[in-house]
């Protein structure tokens, strides 16, 4: 249930020999880069679907974007998630790519869509809204403040 590519962007499965690139991404949470791996493979098997690699067409390491499930106040949701190389932010890629795991997501059922995001990130707001979801509530989640940016598929 890959996305299908985008003018300069490609998905594809995470694997163990992935650990350099993911260690260069700011993952937060508690997982660490090898937990965020093994995460992802096991979404893959148990949904058909999690965070992808996400790459130039050229092979080089973008980020990581895709679809997880997230417990929001007891009730589970499909999530569009991403993140980009620190030294690659600014560049337009967590849209263009959020933009096409929002149609997998489309195209494979999924009724409602969200991304959950901290108060202070304002630029995967700003990419949340440009593929379509809005602000629908806060929440605590982890221990702290998050917003809920949705939309019906």
């Amino acid at each position: 249930m890959l996305p299908e590519p985008t003018p300069r962007l490609r998905f594809r499965e995470m694997t163990e020999a992935d650990l350099p690139d993911i260690s260069s991404l700011d993952l937060g949470g508690s997982r660490g880069p090898e937990g965020w791996i093994s995460w992802n493979r096991r979404n893959y098997t148990e949904h058909g679907f999690g965070l992808w690699v996400l790459e130039t067409h050229a092979g080089e390491f973008v980020g990581d974007c895709g679809l997880t499930m997230q417990e929001v106040e007891g009730e589970w949701f499909v999530e569009a998630g991403w993140h980009v190389r620190p030294d690659l932010r600014g560049r337009g890629y967590a849209p263009e790519a959020g933009l096409a795991v929002r149609e997998v997501a489309r195209t494979s059922g999924v009724g409602h869509l969200i991304a959950i995001i901290r108060p202070d990130n304002e630029p995967s707001q700003r990419v949340a809204v440009k593929i379509g979801l809005a602000l629908e509530r806060e929440v605590e989640k982890g221990g702290a403040p998050a917003l809920v940016f949705g939309a019906d598929l």
